[in-house]
């Protein structure tokens, strides 16, 4: 890996299974109750510029598990809401921390962030991608279907943040991808011009969630109108009608499908009740995984920076 994780476009498949790999070994040593090779006292710098449950939790107790301990430093509590460049605090928290964590809006801020920092910045969501939410998909579907290679994925849903990782995370593990999405919600063109560079599994980008779902072996999801898009939320409902994860979707995937779900979901909009609860353990299986795939990153991404 390099200093960084910043997107999935940056990874080769390789290292995507390594982090993958090393997620499965941490997970079983806690577990086991096995203490974790990695150097005690590390400090992780979270700043927070969206809200969060789940990202918060996981980094924090993931660094804690490794031996070290999170800070956290939202726009309130911290000079970035005060108008400090982004570049001042990179340089600043490199001199105190081991590792900055970051959940922000635009992706260029993270870039910023990474190229003034000297200690590995991991991206914990932004606009454009949402890297570790991913690796812990593709943790879960291995840990459910034994493999990756040769399976197709399906999202459903607004190509926003989570569609554009799943589309290169997904297909750089050499799964097959379908996306259903109403056209004006594409994925990012960036996403889309790697999908056809992309020779050893296929793509598909249509307007029918049900063509999408023919032969999928695992169904994605997310909300609507995601953070920041609440005053768009009535006219994304109408945008998105017909494009919920239902009994009639499940019927056109494969026998043993699975549902991924990032969270939090809301029930009655993109996926029902019932589908959601008749796959409750596969996503939480999937939220628990944040936790080890994240402090795989924070491993890798470490100890390759050890002075």
């Amino acid at each position: 890996m390099n200093k960084d994780l910043l997107k999935l476009l940056d990874l080769t498949g390789d290292e995507i299974i390594t982090i993958l790999d090393t997620a499965d070994m941490l997970k079983a040593e806690q577990k086991s109750g096995k203490k974790h090779d990695f150097p005690q006292g590390k400090t992780l710098a979270m700043i927070f510029e969206k809200n969060s449950t789940r990202t918060r939790v996981s980094f924090e107790t993931g660094i804690f598990q490794l031996g070290g301990q999170g800070i956290f430093l939202s726009s309130a509590e911290s000079q970035l809401g005060r108008g400090e460049p982004i570049k001042d605090t990179a340089r600043v928290l490199s001199r105190y921390c081991d590792c900055i964590m970051i959940r922000t809006f635009e992706q260029e801020r993270v870039e910023e962030l990474a190229k003034y920092a000297s200690i590995p910045v991991i991206n914990g969501l932004t606009d454009f991608c949402h890297p570790c939410q991913v690796l812990a998909d593709l943790q879960t579907i291995r840990e459910h279907k034994g493999k990756l290679r040769g399976l197709k994925a399906c999202y459903i849903g607004d190509g926003n943040n989570m569609a554009n990782s799943i589309i290169v995370g997904c297909m750089k593990c050499g799964m097959d991808v379908s996306i259903a999405s109403p056209k004006a919600y594409s994925p990012d063109k960036e996403v889309l011009d790697f999908t056809e560079t992309v020779t050893d599994c296929k793509f598909q980008l249509t307007e029918s969630p049900i063509e999408a779902a023919k032969g999928a072996d695992v169904i994605f999801t997310d909300v609507w109108a995601s953070m920041g898009q609440e005053s768009e939320k009535a006219q994304r409902e109408r945008d998105f009608v017909g494009f919920q994860v239902n009994d009639e979707i499940m019927a056109a995937a494969n026998p043993g499908c699975m549902v991924q779900h990032c969270l939090p979901a809301h029930r009655g909009e993109e996926i029902t009740e019932k589908v959601f609860e008749d796959h409750a353990q596969e996503i939480f299986d999937e939220a628990e995984n944040r936790l080890h795939a994240q402090k795989a990153v924070m491993y890798l991404l470490m100890k390759n920076n050890m002075k």
